[in-house]
This record gives structure tokens, C-alpha cells and sequence, in this order.
């Protein structure tokens, strides 16, 4: 950036915004009203964000302490001007926050659109439209902005237009602004002088603004006979009603006026999936507002920026990222907390400190699993379509919450959706709840199977012995679901176990005779048990036969207590140090293969060794030395083949 302070500095636009901007002009013009409620809603933050430094530095009130938002247009020129005497910016701010998009999923997001018009706009909501849906009714914008506590010389001018050679520029120069904060004049597209009405901007704030904290103010209008139109008068009034949405009575609020608030605070296109507004007392008082969004924001995974709730403390505005209010498994959350105890000139490191920001954490917290555990038990089908939607794009973060939050892990439990060999489709609609309901008589546990796809779950050789018998078993091929499933042992009694782990004991699903046959097989095999495991030396553990496989030849398991294969291989590939263990190699004594191994004396290791490296296959692992593998192949093949 230029060191200089006098001369005009053309940048031109992240390559995102370009993009962006396109596709907000022509997706988003079906509901160009959001414009406005855009601009009002980030003056709003601004107001918040002075009185929230002002704590510390009242001198930043600069001697006028009254925060407003004024709306002025003017039909002459053509403009309307949203201004705000918040916080402001400075030279860097304005570079940062109207040149670039500072978004984790900014490359996600654009690998999405597709040109669709409605399906486009549908993600540019998730996305966050701000700032720039001014260009969706102006072709031309200029900000004027100084922040709070500089001097009157070091405000700054952004301008851009998007009509002409220099559409995708902007340029940014000094510019004296007597008083803090920010006027935005947009300059309309032709097409657009509807918006250039005091009753029409009146109607979109009171739909879309009615409940933002700061008065919006406008010039009074009148009747004039005389020129038969409404003139301006001198005065200004209160177009919203400016109080606190969720200090009101529930009763008092309307459905319409919640969606609205929910936009608000998320700036978020789409309305929420569901919310819940609740007024705690007792020994700690607040007040939550608490929304559900339908779609996954696109900084989801990104755990760096931070996610939370806005929190107030009697009415005054905080921060708006209070992110200590929930757990982070539930950083999808967006809403209010009012509360009615903290102090003033809370911190994040008082936060973090707090017995009583505990209490409205566990609050929240139950608050939302609540909400969604409504959803997802309800009798009504519209809301259990809405938990499946809801589990599309958040289930895998709520799976985060069985291993962060120990308190809650029997809500959380009840909450999980799972694939399994029910229907053998990779949708995730089991519950805990529907698979112990179907359980076999005489089945006493839950089972399951980890795998890095749905594919590899599906056909694991670990299934068979379950398929054959006609047992369900739940397939998890999530990232986070071994670990996550790894921290649930147990739901309604019945233990949740692995079918790769340990010694395999279906219990009273299985007869005396079958029991009897195991026991005969693994003293009849133990000679070649014994003679495999010598060959294969410390790449397994143990050796023994199994009734768990009726296809495979042979398959790999881990000790009860060890961590699984799929995850081991997941923390080596995330640079973890994990403890080295062998598996165990269970081998299928009625397969062809292994009958052939028992009278195999020439080529017995080259057998073993393929023996096992097909099962670290099917079980999802790599080889260590593929060539060699492929070689022996090969050569067992000729010898078959010269036979």
C-alpha cells in the first residue's frame, strides 16, 4: 500500500469479490430488498461494537454518546445514503473489509455454483452476502468512514463502480470527515428509482430492521397539496421499534419477526431450520435466542475463526462472538444471550474464567439438544424431515460432541444417525434407538464396523458371520466416526462394540454346536496356526481360526482394548505418533485357500504372506511392499495355471 496520504490509490478487487459481485447482481435481484437490511444490519454491529469499546475509552463517544443509523435518499441525484455513527474504520480496515473476502471455504464455495439462479442464491446466502448486496440496486458506491478516537483528517473514501472499463476497481484516498462512523451513498442502477420513497424504504426497514437495538432514523414526510407529492420536512423520526427482539414477550413476537432477527444475526439468506427463545431465572438470570440454520456455513470446518453467540449484558452489546456460550461441536449455532449477572467490562479471558458464563454454556447447551431432540422425536412428519435435514449438514460436527461433552453424551446418543446393513445405503437415518428396537431376540449388544468409505464398510469380510445370521450391524465411514463411536460404549443398556475387535462372541445368537465346531477347528488347525504365525513373524500378534468369515479365506482384528486399524491409519496420516501393535489373523477354516495352504509345502510362505496381505487389503490398509506382493501373486498364478 502506498505510503502517501494525498493522491488517489486504485487497487483492484480479490479475484473472489469479482465473482462474487457478478453473481449477487444477477442471483440475488429477485429479493434486492436484502440490500438494505445488509447495510442497517452492519451499521448495527458498528453502533455495537463502539458502545462495547466505549467501556474502557468513553472518549471514543466523541461527546455525542447516542447511537443512530439514519436512511436519507435523494431523488435529484439518484442516491441513498445509509449512515451510522458506530465505530468506523480506518485506511486498513476499509482495504481489508471492502477488497477481500476473509472466508476459510472461500475456493469450496465457488467450486459449488453452478449458474443455477435459484440454487446459486441459495449458496451465496450461506455464504454471507454483507457489504456487497449494495451492488445488487447500485452500480456505483462510495463509503465515507473515520474510526472512533482519530481525527477528523484521517477518514477515507472507497469508491467503486461496476459500470464501464473500471468495474472490478475501487480506489481509496484521504478524505476530512468532521464526525465518526460511516456513510454508504449508493447510486442507483437505472430501473431502480422505486427505492427512491420514504414509504418504500420505510417498509422494507420495518420488515427486515424493525428489531435492530439502534434507532433508524429518516426525515419526516408530508402531504403537500399544493405540489401534490410528499415533501421533507426538518425533523427526523424513529422509523423501527429499537428495542431488544428477545427481551419482549414471546407472545408478543411474530414467526416473521424471529426469521427476520435470525438474518439479522447470521446474515444468512435463508430462514432457520427451527429456534428457541427462553428466559432463565433463578440463581443466574439471562435470556437466550437461539437458532438452528437449514445449511452448514462454508467456514464450518475451519477451527481456527471464531464461532459463538452474540452476548449482551443488560441490553449493552458485548461481542458478537462470545464462542465460550457452547461447546464448539455446536459452532454452528447462531442467536443471542442477554444476561443479567455478568459484568460490564467482561472479557474473553473472564469468560473463560467464569462460574457464571458455566451455567449459561450448560444452559444453551440443553437448550439446543433439546430443540433438536424435539425434532428428531416428533410425531409430525415435516419435523423429522427437518432433524434429516438437519443431520445432512451437521451430523458429522454433532458426532464431535459424543467425545467433547461427557455430560450430555446419552442426549447426544439419542441424537446420532448412522448407515447400517438395514437398508445397505450409504444415507445415515438409524438411530441408536430404531437398531435396538429391531434387534434379534437373544442379541445383546450393538455392533458396528469403521471403514474409510461406505463401499468398504458395506462389503468388510468382518460382516459375514452377521449377514449370514441376519443381524444388523451399523456401517460408519465418517472421519470422525471411530473416534467419536469409540466414546459411546453403551446405549440403553446394550453395549456398542466393534465386529473387528477381540475374540467375536455373538452370545445367544450362537448354539452350543456351533460353539462346539470353533473349539474342534482350533485344535484341529493348530499346527498350521502355528506354522503361519512363524512365517509371518511380528506382523501379527497371534494366529487363530475364526466363525466370524464365510466367504473371505482371512481377515485382520484387534484386541478389545487397542485402538482400531482405521484409526491408527488415520493419526499416522495427521502426523500422530501412534503405539505400533500387530493384529490378530483370524483365518476361515472351510475357505478353498486355506485348505490349499494345509497341503502347500513347497511355496508355503509366498501363500501365508499373500494370505495376509489380502486381508490388510479388504480391511481397508496399504501395503507395505506392493511390488513383492504383486510378484508372489504372480508366481502362485503360473504355478496354479502349470498345474
Amino acid at each position: 500500500m502506498s505510503d502517501t496520504t494525498t493522491q488517489v490509490e486504485k487497487r483492484g478487487f480479490q479475484a473472489e469479490v469479482k465473482q462474487l459481485l457478478h453473481l449477487m447482481i444477477h442471483s440475488l435481484y429477485s429479493n434486492r430488498e436484502i440490500f438494505l437490511r445488509e447495510l442497517v444490519s452492519n451499521a448495527s454491529d458498528a453502533c455495537d461494537k463502539l458502545r462495547f469499546e466505549a467501556l474502557d475509552n468513553p472518549s471514543l463517544f466523541e461527546s455525542d454518546a447516542e447511537l443512530r443509523i439514519r436512511v436519507a435518499f435523494d431523488k435529484a441525484s439518484r442516491t441513498i445514503t445509509i449512515s451510522d455513527n458506530g465505530i468506523g474504520m480506518n485506511r486498513d480496515d476499509v482495504v481489508s473489509h471492502l477488497g477481500t473476502i476473509a472466508k476459510s471455504g472461500t475456493r469450496d464455495f465457488f467450486s459449488k455454483l453452478s449458474g443455477d439462479k435459484q440454487k446459486d442464491a441459495n449458496l451465496i446466502g450461506q455464504f454471507g452476502v454483507g457489504f456487497y448486496s449494495a451492488f445488487i440496486v447500485a452500480d456505483k458506491v462510495i463509503v465515507m468512514t473515520r474510526r472512533a478516537g482519530d481525527g477528523a483528517e484521517a477518514g477515507v473514501k472507497w469508491e467503486c463502480s461496476m459500470a464501464g472499463d473500471e468495474a472490478g476497481e475501487y480506489t481509496v484516498e484521504p478524505y476530512t470527515k468532521a464526525l465518526r462512523g460511516t456513510d454508504i451513498v449508493l447510486h442507483l442502477r437505472e430501473g431502480e428509482d422505486d427505492l427512491l420513497s420514504g414509504f418504500k424504504l420505510r417498509t422494507i426497514i420495518r420488515k427486515y430492521s424493525d428489531h435492530i437495538l439502534q434507532p433508524i432514523v429518516m426525515q419526516k414526510e408530508e402531504w403537500d397539496s399544493e405540489k401534490a407529492e410528499q415533501v421533507l420536512k426538518d425533523e427526523d423520526e424513529t422509523v423501527n421499534q429499537a428495542n431488544a427482539l428477545w427481551a419482549r414477550s414471546k407472545n408478543d413476537i411474530t414467526e416473521d419477526e424471529y426469521k427476520a432477527f435470525y438474518k439479522h444475526v447470521s446474515h444468512d439468506y435463508e430462514e432457520p431450520l427451527a429456534w428457541s427463545h427462553a428466559r432463565v431465572e433463578g440463581r443466574h438470570e439471562y435470556t437466550q435466542l437461539l437458532y438452528v440454520p437449514k445449511h452448514a456455513p462454508f467456514d464450518l470446518w475451519d477451527r481456527n475463526p471464531r464461532h459463538g453467540l452474540k452476548l449482551y449484558v443488560r441490553r449493552v452489546f458485548i461481542m458478537d462472538d462470545a464462542e465460550k456460550l457452547l461447546p464448539h461441536y455446536l459452532r454452528f449455532v447462531r442467536g443471542v444471550v442477554d444476561s443479567a449477572d455478568l459484568p460490564l467490562n467482561v472479557s474473553r479471558e473472564i469468560l473463560q474464567e467464569s462460574k457464571d458464563v458455566d451455567t449459561i454454556r450448560g444452559g444453551c447447551t440443553k437448550r439446543v439438544l433439546g430443540m433438536l431432540t424435539d425434532l428428531a422425536e416428533s410425531e409430525d412428519p415435516s419435523e423429522k424431515e427437518k432433524y434429516a435435514d438437519f443431520w445432512k449438514e451437521f451430523g458429522k460436527v454433532l458426532k464431535e460432541g459424543l467425545g467433547e461433552d461427557y455430560a450430555n453424551k446419552e442426549k447426544l446418543a439419542s441424537l446420532m444417525r448412522y448407515a447400517s446393513t438395514q437398508a445397505d445405503t450409504p444415507e445415515e437415518s438409524v438411530s441408536l434407538a430404531d437398531y435396538v428396537s429391531r434387534m434379534k431376540e437373544g442379541q445383546e449388544k450393538i455392533y458396528y464396523v469403521t471403514a474409510d468409505s461406505f463401499n468398504a464398510a458395506r462389503n468388510s469380510p468382518h460382516l459375514e458371520v452377521f449377514r449370514k445370521k441376519g443381524i444388523e450391524v451399523l456401517l460408519l465411514s465418517e472421519r470422525v466416526d471411530e473416534w467419536a463411536i469409540s466414546q459411546l460404549t453403551e446405549f440403553e443398556g446394550k453395549q456398542v462394540v466393534s465386529v473387528a475387535k477381540g475374540d467375536l462372541d455373538l452370545g445367544k445368537l450362537e448354539d452350543e454346536a456351533e460353539k462346539q465346531k470353533v473349539s474342534e477347528q482350533a485344535e484341529e488347525f493348530k499346527p498350521l496356526l502355528e506354522r503361519i504365525k512363524t512365517v509371518l513373524g511380528d506382523r501379527v500378534k497371534e494366529v487363530r481360526v475364526t466363525h466370524r468369515l464365510t466367504d473371505s479365506p482371512a481377515c485382520l482384528v484387534v484386541d478389545d482394548h487397542e485402538m482400531g486399524m482405521n484409526l491408527a491409519r488415520m493419526l499416522k496420516a495427521a502426523g500422530q505418533n501412534v503405539p505400533s501393535s500387530a493384529p490378530i489373523l483370524e483365518i476361515n477354516p472351510e475357505h478353498p485357500v486355506v485348505a490349499r495352504l494345509r497341503s502347500e509345502e513347497s511355496r508355503f510362505d509366498d501363500w501365508a504372506a499373500v494370505l495376509f496381505d489380502q486381508a490388510l487389503l479388504a480391511e481397508g490398509g496399504t501395503l507395505d511392499d506392493p511390488a513383492t506382493f504383486i510378484k508372489r501373486m504372480n508366481q502362485l498364478m503360473l504355478d496354479i495355471a502349470g498345474k
